[in-house]
């Protein structure tokens, strides 16, 4: 059997296909299973796959949104560990939402109740979970409709609590499933609670020049 691999225009992250969607379905039809085997094989890329089985390469962070990416994934890390409820993750990490899709939030946050009810192979591969905590920290090239949408899709499968940052506007999107969504205005911090007891995000590192 062939392997599946990106041309190497592709592979090196060409502006040009960074954030393409590329339809797979009906033509090449492919598992969960083979979507994760296709990443491994591809992991130069980092890729999402959307419900209607849409191929999205994701282009990598630039140096400004990758520094603000690890404080603000620093910050949840530190509070998981002291909390003990629960696993904080990375943007590397892939999540295969109920509706099928596959996302790859800036930083999350699942329950160890949760987690408790999978095997170790499915926590090896794409874990088959929606965050009940994401962060999605918008870089200079996102739009801002398609993150809004991409929250909706979290609120929709199971996210309890989730924030957009986008840094060019200064406003953090709160999002909690049956709620209306506010927009802060430069908020200095955000709190987690109820969802996250105790957990505060400093936003200074964020809104630094």
């Amino acid at each position: 059997m062939s392997t599946m691999t990106l041309p190497e225009a592709i592979r090196e992250t060409d502006p040009y296909y960074c954030g393409l969607h590329i339809q797979l379905l009906p033509a090449v039809p492919m598992t969960q299973d083979q979507f994760y085997a296709f990443c491994q094989q591809n992991h130069e890329v980092r890729f999402e796959r959307t419900a209607q089985g849409e191929l999205v390469i994701m282009p990598p962070s630039g140096g400004e949104t990758g520094k603000r990416n690890l404080s603000i994934g620093a910050q949840l890390y530190d509070w998981a560990e002291a909390d003990q409820t629960g696993e904080a993750y990375d943007s590397s990490t892939g999540f295969t939402l109920p509706n099928g899709a596959i996302r790859s939030p800036d930083a999350s946050w699942i329950l160890k109740s949760r987690l408790a009810t999978l095997t170790a192979e499915e926590r090896e591969k794409f874990i088959p979970l929606c965050p009940d905590f994401l962060i999605e920290l918008m870089s200079p090239s996102d739009s801002l409709t398609e993150t809004q949408d991409k929250m909706k899709e979290y609120v929709a499968n199971g996210m309890r609590l989730g924030w957009l940052i986008d840094r060019k506007r200064k406003q953090v999107h709160v999002y909690r499933p049956g709620q209306p969504v506010p927009v802060l205005d430069n908020p200095q911090t955000l709190s987690g609670d109820p969802e996250l007891p105790g957990f505060v995000l400093d936003l200074e590192p964020v809104w630094r020049p």
